[in-house]
């Protein structure tokens, strides 16, 4: 079973910037939107948690992992998804200078899709039957969550708020999604 857990929210969250690759910090909404996601999780057994090296994403596993104390692994696949020079627009600015949608220096979607499926692939192999946490970004979630759904939710359908909670397992050879975009443990 693998719990994905988008960061919590940062300045740029709040803003409506698209982030991508760039380093930004949670807030203190995000900080709370991680505690209340570590009071959620807390009442189940977990093997360990990946986190993305972003910082956003490192600070919320870091905040889950306060009473757990697990081992964090960091994995470079969950790193969010490169949006090029369009990151730290917003979405009336991004609209305005590329109608299209295509940002310079954007990784592909497929570029995307072959990373992601390559690290949850990599988790299923090296621990399977263990529990994880895996804490990400909103563009790598939706990714798998697409993936696996064959297009019916997440990327482009869904719109995964912060510190939102997904399941998914590996299941007779392939994945299931179990829920996602949980947001009842949120209080703000």
């Amino acid at each position: 079973m693998i719990c994905l857990v988008r960061h919590g929210q940062t300045d740029w969250n709040y803003l409506g910037k698209i982030q991508g690759m760039t380093d930004v910090p949670l807030n203190d909404v995000g900080r709370r939107q991680a505690e209340e996601c570590r009071e959620y999780v807390n009442s189940q057994d977990w093997d360990f948690i990946i986190s993305s090296p972003l910082k956003r994403a490192k600070e919320t596993a870091e905040i889950i992992n306060k009473d757990l104390n697990l081992q964090i692994i960091e994995m470079e696949e969950f790193k969010e998804r490169s949006f090029g020079i369009a990151e730290g627009l917003t979405l009336e600015e991004r609209t305005i200078q590329f109608p299209e949608g295509d940002y310079p220096g954007q990784e592909s979607k497929q570029d995307l899709v072959e990373r992601v499926m390559s690290g949850i692939d990599t988790i299923n192999r090296s621990y399977p039957g263990k529990k994880v946490l895996l804490v990400a970004h909103g563009a790598v979630i939706g990714t798998l969550l697409s993936t696996i759904s064959n297009g019916q939710i997440g990327s482009g359908r869904t719109k995964l708020m912060n510190a939102c909670i997904s399941n998914i397992q590996h299941v007779d050879d392939q994945w299931k999604i179990h829920n996602y975009n949980q947001i009842d443990h949120l209080t703000m």
